[in-house]
């Protein structure tokens, strides 16, 4: 079968790796170069931590008290779109405390499907991508923190990540004594693990073309040709590609992408930032998320620290902003006193976008209106850490088999 993969972030790769596994043949399509997409600069999390989706009930009221302060973590950009405002209703309508709840098990469930490719990945000699389990830190400062934390280990252990635990200061200090930490205490998910991305992407890349993948990049794909209820043909701006299957995994662009072929999916771009320090002067032992900073931590590759946050609902054509990485190293300082990291450069600051689904749950599944289109997008925040369980599910689907969980709550037809 001829399948063609469109996307070259984690997303995309994993998917092709499970489909030339099965014996298709993979073309895969991406307009960039597929060097410095959002799967490179992220904080390399695999973390089944991270069931409560970013569609939350006060994330809408707070969101509102931040859209004019461009460095607080979570900032809309404001602007009159139709597709954006259509993306607010569905967002506000999904964060309810209902629908949170009804996110945590599948979420939970493809972490920990992803989690488990990740491991099998690591014992093939192809890859070396720095994983480790130490487990990952959310850091409170505040007694509301110290509140949500009680509730989210509580949430943990009923959803059977029972190596959940709450830290206290001296608890927390202890972990991380080569450095001050300016807290209340911390919630130690022992379940998660982190790798380092841009060693994780060059080293698919690399063994997919030994694998007889086909990269067809810097190739902006403009349309397409259908028969019979499927799409048997990709147009790029370049040439044309014969297809039996399909699979959409353009990452933030996958909304403009399926208007292309008359499917619409409620999605906008949330763009991220990071800072990678080399052989940093300073230490920690495990990744972190800073709950009042809305910013991350992570050891990365033996002498790195990435330093990555903030939530930026704008278009992709929006210039970056330096106050984005003003506010993230802020936060850092605040919870990390002895880290005086100075704003850097531009070209030393990473930046991509995020897919932002309406109701915080990736879209992964068939389409109604093409018998042949597999979605794989809208994953937020959690690219990476979904990324090699969503490629397994995408094959799955591809090939007609049983499926690896349930996917009904990922449905990209969920809100035709």
């Amino acid at each position: 079968m001829k399948v063609v993969v469109l996307g070259g972030g984690i997303i995309g790769l994993s998917s092709a790796y499970y489909l030339r596994e099965s014996g298709h043949d993979v073309t895969l399509i991406d307009k960039t170069d597929i060097s410095t997409n959002c799967s490179y600069g992220n904080a390399g999390y695999v973390c089944p931590s991270h069931f409560i989706p970013l569609a939350t009930p006060g994330i809408v009221k707070q969101g509102l008290k931040w859209m004019w302060d461009s460095r607080s973590p979570f900032y809309v950009q404001p602007r009159f779109d139709l597709s954006l405002i259509d993306w607010g209703l569905k967002f506000m309508k999904a964060a309810t405390a209902e629908k949170v709840a009804q996110a945590a098990i599948p979420l939970r469930d493809i972490a920990i499907l992803s989690k488990k490719y990740y491991e099998e990945w690591t014992q093939l000699p192809q890859f070396n991508f720095a994983y480790e389990q130490k487990g990952l830190l959310e850091i409170f400062q505040t007694d509301i923190g110290a509140a949500h934390a009680e509730h989210t280990v509580h949430k943990a252990h009923e959803l059977g990540l029972s190596d959940t635990v709450l830290l206290s200061y001296d608890q927390l200090q202890a972990l991380e004594p080569q450095t001050k930490l300016n807290a209340k205490g911390a919630i130690h998910f022992k379940c998660d693990a982190h790798l380092y991305p841009n060693k994780l992407m060059q080293q698919m890349i690399s063994h997919l073309k030994q694998a007889g993948v086909v990269f067809k990049t810097n190739e902006e794909v403009i349309g397409f040709e259908n028969l019979h209820g499927n799409i048997t043909k990709v147009k790029t701006d370049q040439s044309i590609y014969d297809a039996d299957t399909v699979v959409i995994a353009t990452g933030s662009w996958s909304r403009e992408l399926a208007a292309k072929m008359q499917v619409k999916i409620p999605l906008v771009a949330g763009r991220g930032y990071s800072v990678t320090l080399e052989n940093s002067k300073y230490t920690i032992n495990h990744p972190s998320v800073l709950i009042e900073g809305r910013a991350a931590l992570t050891p990365m590759d033996g002498n790195k620290i990435r330093f990555g946050g903030t939530m930026e609902i704008t278009s992709t054509n929006t210039p970056p902003r330096i106050e984005r990485v003003e506010g993230l190293l802020a936060a850092v300082k605040r919870f990390y006193p002895e880290f005086d990291v100075p704003i850097p450069s531009f070209d030393n600051i990473w930046y991509g976008f995020r897919p932002c689904s309406a109701d915080g749950l990736p879209y992964i599944g068939r389409t109604n209106r093409w018998k042949n289109v597999v979605m794989a997008t809208g994953h937020s925040m959690l690219g990476l850490s979904l990324g090699a369980g969503t490629g397994k599910l995408v094959n799955e689907i591809v090939n007609e088999e049983s499926l690896s969980m349930d996917l009904t709550p990922f449905d990209p037809n969920r809100f035709s």
